[in-house]
């Protein structure tokens, strides 16, 4: 059995707060919004600092959105059960956009190889080199790997394949991963693998990889978490959802892995160093991480540059700030927050694409419940 780290986050202290880091399911709470109660989605009032509506699209389901400093923004569009064009584009207005590199890159067929083409992508990156990254899980419906297509590719800055990370061999082909992070000092990939449960470590220099902390307690949804949603547990098929490892962020100075699964409330960290240590087996990694206890559901997360990490609030329709000592506070409340999905920081903006994956129809007894287009929003940050 892995156990976790135990341990008292001392910065607490100052505020009074004891908060420790082990197994328990009784780990207390963070503090914050103690009295926030789960809202009904769209009647929701408006809170905190404005929403600015960047870009909408009112037939294709978005996930990831990444922005470059001063430069273009990148949507993505994976291949689920809705209707689908391009996989990454450029926005250029409102509701404008250009396949992104080319139209050619976005034209996989079912049964042809999936290499050098787009066949589900689920994130976009931008690093803090400002090279562009795309996360291509090559799983379409969320169903098995295909294609030999998952994959990592590190973007030329005019838009090609400047090099391809396959996951081939690695991952198993029940797998998806979801969302990446990049540590460009030390060149090195963080990448969650939200259907399995786990993290995809990538040396960028040798390409060598590998998966750990595979089905790991800190990789799983909690199966005691009700995962409430509109007022009602999120269901497919008459079961409760459930997302393993999704969001994944990393700390300014690389030194931190943060992650969660998609459907329950914990947050865990380990330090990169044993993660990017290969001597060190996945049974002593699992022993290295801490289990910072509740905050919210999420399903990605990012960092500032000055140590703030921001988390969705899936069940009340809100985005939210953790600092440095763990205290929790709303950045922004708003009913058209449905599912925020993806997160990018760029020009003292937050950039926040909204799936709205709670009103798909196979999580609403075939009825497609979505509001409105898909969308990204911008918030200033304070």
């Amino acid at each position: 059995m892995k156990r976790f780290t135990c341990r008292l986050l001392p910065a607490l202290l100052a505020t009074g707060l004891l908060l420790f880091s082990c197994t328990s399911n009784d780990t207390a709470k963070s503090s914050g919004d103690s009295t926030t109660t789960v809202v009904g989605g769209p009647d929701t009032a408006q809170k905190g600092a404005a929403l600015e509506l960047v870009f909408s699209d009112s037939l294709f389901q978005l996930t990831g959105v990444a922005r470059e400093p001063g430069g273009r923004l990148l949507v993505n569009y994976p291949l689920w059960n809705g209707p689908y064009r391009y996989a990454v584009v450029v926005a250029t207005g409102g509701t404008a956009k250009q396949p992104y590199p080319d139209s050619l890159t976005n034209m996989w067929k079912a049964g042809s190889p999936g290499g050098n083409k787009w066949v589900c992508v689920q994130s976009v990156y931008v690093d803090d080199s400002s090279r562009t990254w795309v996360l291509d899980p090559a799983a379409p419906k969320l169903m098995r790997v295909t294609g030999g297509g998952a994959k990592l590719v590190r973007m030329s800055r005019d838009g090609k394949m400047e090099r391809t990370y396959s996951f081939n061999g690695v991952i198993s082909d029940t797998s998806y991963v979801n969302d990446v992070r990049i540590d460009v000092q030390r060149n090195f990939a963080y990448i969650t693998d939200s259907k399995v449960g786990g993290i995809v470590l990538v040396d960028l220099a040798t390409g060598k990889m590998r998966e750990v902390l595979k089905k790991h307690p800190s990789t799983q949804s909690d199966p005691n978490f009700k995962f409430i949603i509109d007022g009602h547990e999120l269901m497919k098929n008459g079961k409760p959802v459930k997302f393993n490892s999704d969001g994944i962020a990393l700390t300014p100075d690389g030194a931190w892995l943060y992650y969660k699964p998609l459907t329950d409330d914990k947050l865990y960290r380990i330090s990169t160093e044993y993660l990017r240590d290969p001597k060190v087996s996945d049974t002593a990694l699992g022993a290295k991480v801490e289990d910072l206890g509740h905050f919210t559901t999420t399903d990605g997360m990012i960092f500032d540059k000055a140590g703030n990490l921001y988390l969705g609030d899936l069940q009340n329709y809100r985005i939210v700030r953790v600092d440095k000592n763990l205290k929790v506070s709303t950045l922004v409340q708003d009913p058209r927050l449905i599912w925020p999905d993806s997160y990018s920081i760029a020009d003292g903006y937050l950039y926040i694409s909204c799936s709205q994956i709670n009103k798909q129809p196979e999580y609403n007894n075939g009825q497609n419940k979505r509001t409105g287009p898909y969308t990204v929003y911008r918030v200033r940050l304070p």
